[in-house]
């Protein structure tokens, strides 16, 4: 089935937008980063709509203040897992998880998308990572390579990534596969 052509069916089929949610540990500063992950998310948000995706929410957990790791990373995912919404699909970020091409991914959202999954949820984790709790409750563990990135980076990535991956649903020329 044609990409594009599978986000014109769905428009017609599904009567509710499919809600995606980023829910990072740590806040973007002002700056380079920040103003890019921005025109990434609004360039998703733009083209999402007649694809049948929502805008990006975005919530961004306070770094928490606990001495120890154990009790920073359970006090993130209490707050993390707050905000997951019942029957939502929960994609963690982590450097041991599943590396997907583009396509791959792309698929995997109108996927989700066109099987009427209300929310998908990307959980980015801080410093200590997230807890085996949340790891467990995700659908999918995503990588972006083995390398460890910085939280920043990771969300840059990821919203990128989004875009892209509408570019493709929507038949869009942004992404060269070759």
């Amino acid at each position: 089935m044609d990409a594009g052509a599978g986000g014109n069916a769905h428009e017609l089929k599904r009567s509710e937008p499919m809600r995606l949610t980023v829910i990072a540990v740590g806040r973007l500063k002002d700056g380079p980063e920040r103003e890019l992950a921005e025109r990434y998310r609004k360039r998703c948000n733009d083209l999402g709509r007649r694809l049948g995706l929502r805008a990006i929410e975005l919530h961004e957990i306070s770094e928490s203040r606990a001495k120890e790791a154990a009790a920073r990373v359970s006090a993130e995912a209490a707050a993390i897992a707050a905000l997951i919404p019942d029957k939502a699909i929960v994609v963690a970020l982590d450097e041991k998880g599943r590396s997907l091409d583009s396509a791959a991914f792309a698929a995997e959202l109108g996927r989700w998308r066109d099987s009427a999954v209300p929310a998908v949820v990307f959980v980015i984790g801080g410093a200590d990572g997230l807890s085996p709790d949340l790891r467990r409750k995700a659908g999918l563990t995503l990588a972006f390579g083995a390398a460890t990135w910085p939280h920043q980076m990771v969300r840059v990535m990821l919203l990128e990534q989004l875009y892209r991956a509408a570019t493709i649903l929507a038949g869009h020329p942004y992404h060269r596969a070759g």
